[in-house]
């Protein structure tokens, strides 16, 4: 319960202060069929940036109103005025177990490397490459490689955005104590229509291999609205 409530007063805190914008995915994946919201925000500054999100998953089938939280942070630091940065990361979380009070944490994972960023100069389109050192809690040492993207396009009206992570991780799918994958991929592409600077909607695409304890590759499509603060 201490938990639910830390993320809660976090959630409320960064909406009211920082965040760039709130997003609501209806999920259609198989054995989904549940309700997403994300708070999501990324801040320049003369140093280098700042970036966060929380998701909170809500109604997912054989549990009750809010069941998954998972919480990301990000800072970069700006090597002088190049392209290059260092990168500093956070991941962690908790979730419920199917029909039942019993919460389970997912793994804190601490992650650093190096960042190579590159806007066009009206910052219509831009990237960003990761390589990282992985320090995953109770598993292993590891490393992840990322991407980052993001597209304006026909005249602001469209927005294709999205990352891509690859890492090293052991999974045991059948509890038996044998690894049944070595390595995990998830990318979670997004295409908005901008119908103003605040409001827009869209759809996100879950493409995984090996992630979240389902095996092997899974697509998971999204309906989803945005407000841009």
């Amino acid at each position: 319960m201490k938990k639910i409530l830390l993320f809660f007063t976090l959630c409320a805190f960064v909406v009211s202060v920082n965040a760039q914008n709130i997003q609501t995915h209806y999920d259609f994946g198989k054995d989904r069929k549940f309700v997403t919201t994300t708070v999501e925000m990324f801040k320049p500054d003369k140093l280098g940036n700042t970036f966060f999100f929380i998701d909170f998953d809500y109604g997912i089938p054989g549990q009750e109103f809010m069941s998954n939280a998972y919480f990301e942070i990000a800072r970069v630091m700006t090597i002088k005025k190049s392209p290059f940065g260092v990168h500093a990361e956070y991941n962690g979380g908790f979730g419920k177990i199917n029909n039942s009070d019993h919460f389970f944490s997912v793994n804190n994972a601490w992650l650093g490397g190096v960042d190579y960023s590159w806007n066009a100069g009206d910052f219509s389109k831009g990237f960003s490459l990761k390589a990282l050192y992985k320090e995953i809690q109770k598993k292993q040492h590891s490393f992840q490689l990322t991407g980052v993207w993001y597209v304006n396009f026909a005249k602001g009206k469209m927005s294709f955005t999205g990352f891509a992570d690859f890492w090293k991780e052991d999974s045991d799918f059948n509890f038996d104590g044998t690894t049944d994958a070595t390595f995990t991929f998830l990318s979670e592409p997004q295409l908005w229509y901008n119908i103003n600077s605040h409001f827009s909607f869209g759809s996100e695409v879950e493409l995984s291999n090996n992630f979240a304890g389902m095996e092997g590759f899974n697509v998971m499509p999204t309906l989803g609205a945005k407000w841009t603060f």
